[in-house]
């Protein structure tokens, strides 16, 4: 039996399987808004590439795109603007 392994989105806790994007977890789990960001326009995945940086979040912290960001167990994520998503 494998542990089910979880991130925090928001303070809240979602599975993921090993492999995926952060982005693609928060799709898994029914979750396709990541808050605004500094323009006050909607995150979102998207491209799935990086390209056009619609996915942006805080991950421990750091601004990165979702699409590019291999999720981890324990690790933190946000919207880039408090109280967002």
């Amino acid at each position: 039996m494998t542990a089910v392994r979880t991130f925090f989105w928001q303070g809240i806790e979602v599975p993921f399987r090993a492999g995926e994007s952060v982005a693609a977890a928060l799709s898994g789990a029914n979750i396709h808004g990541f808050g605004k960001d500094n323009a006050g326009s909607q995150t979102r995945y998207f491209c799935g590439i990086g390209a056009c940086q619609c996915c942006l979040v805080r991950v421990n912290g750091r601004t990165t795109e979702a699409c590019l960001e291999p999720v981890h167990a324990g690790m933190i994520v946000t919207a880039l603007e408090d109280g967002d998503a």
